[in-house]
């Protein structure tokens, strides 16, 4: 087994997203599903950003998310993405380094523009997300870093990344040598939409690769083709070594093969943005794993992080997880 370096790396799209508020009625002129992720090409991203409203710039991308929240844990992270040559590419990798997550992809030349994600946010914090993926489509098994994947205890895999082709071969292939080196492997099924697009595929890595698996209740019941969120939980179990499935406000259901935990979600006095929430759960949820925490810890953990999220706009955290983590005790 391996020396570790690194407690979680995480493989996914670099994006930048690009955060304005919206009422419901500007998402049905727009003719877009609220709630959701949907893929845009580049002539739409540009149509959709010249009728928003104000806009604030911050780095995302899904799993990239989950690893800033570990850096805000304290934990020694790493992520894998690919962006390009040019304004949005630099931001990105300014933010991501200055947190102190190892990011060793250099921009790229000669490549499609770096990715973006237009973020619309409507009075009840829900947000609705048009992904233009640009050059995160040309990740490749060029842009992994083995001996980097090899020296960290969890690797992370985003479902979005799974679009691509060519992503979708190092998504295995990361796979594969996370486990020649006895290395965890996590996965989140990202959206429904996602998991709609890929099913057979994600139920077979599943099986075969995933020892942890992050969902929420629309994506689980999705991947097993159930209206029953106990049935889905049921049928999780008997795929993967460990399931955490959350539920938003209702908090979130830890499984194994032998046993099943209902955790409460942490308080939140004002929701104001929930983008990130899933990312972030998953954060502290690995936090929690990384240190060998026991499971219901680790679905708290989450939660906190999830929490801390939610109550303003932006999916990287505002304050530091670690002290709010002390602070409750979940950590010592």
């Amino acid at each position: 087994m391996s020396e570790f370096d690194h407690d979680v790396l995480g493989i996914g799209n670099a994006i930048v997203d690009i955060l304005s508020r919206c009422d419901d009625a500007f998402l049905e002129a727009q003719n877009l599903p609220k709630g959701h992720m949907q893929l845009i090409d580049e002539a739409e991203v540009d149509r959709l950003y010249s009728v928003m409203g104000p806009a604030t710039e911050i780095s995302g991308g899904s799993a990239a998310n989950t690893i800033a929240g570990l850096a805000s844990f304290g934990a020694q992270s790493a992520f894998i993405g690919k962006v390009s040559n040019d304004q949005f590419g630099r931001i990105f990798s300014h933010d991501i380094r200055s947190i102190g997550v190892t990011f060793e992809n250099e921009p790229a030349a000669n490549s499609k523009p770096t990715a973006r994600c237009l973020v619309l946010v409507t009075p009840d914090g829900e947000r609705t997300m048009n992904t233009y993926l640009g050059s995160s489509v040309e990740l490749g098994e060029d842009e992994l870093k083995p001996d980097l994947v090899q020296k960290s205890r969890i690797l992370y895999l985003e479902g979005y990344l799974y679009d691509p082709p060519e992503a979708q071969r190092a998504f295995h292939r990361a796979a594969e040598l996370a486990k020649e080196a006895g290395a965890r492997v996590a996965l989140s099924l990202s959206d429904s939409f996602c998991v709609e697009r890929h099913r057979g595929a994600f139920l077979s890595f599943i099986r075969s690769q995933v020892d942890v698996l992050f969902a929420n209740e629309d994506e689980i019941k999705s991947l097993f083709q159930t209206d029953s969120f106990e049935e889905a939980t049921r049928m999780a179990t008997e795929s993967c070594d460990l399931a955490a499935l959350t539920l938003g406000p209702a908090g979130c259901v830890v499984a194994t093969p032998g046993t099943r935990a209902e955790v409460a979600a942490e308080p939140v006095e004002r929701v104001v943005d929930t983008t990130g929430a899933g990312d972030l759960y998953a954060a502290g949820f690995l936090f929690g794993l990384s240190r060998n925490c026991d499971l219901e810890t680790c679905a708290r953990l989450g939660g906190l992080a999830a929490a801390e999220i939610i109550s303003h706009i932006g999916a990287r955290p505002e304050t530091s997880l670690e002290k709010l983590a002390r602070a409750r005790n979940y950590i010592s």
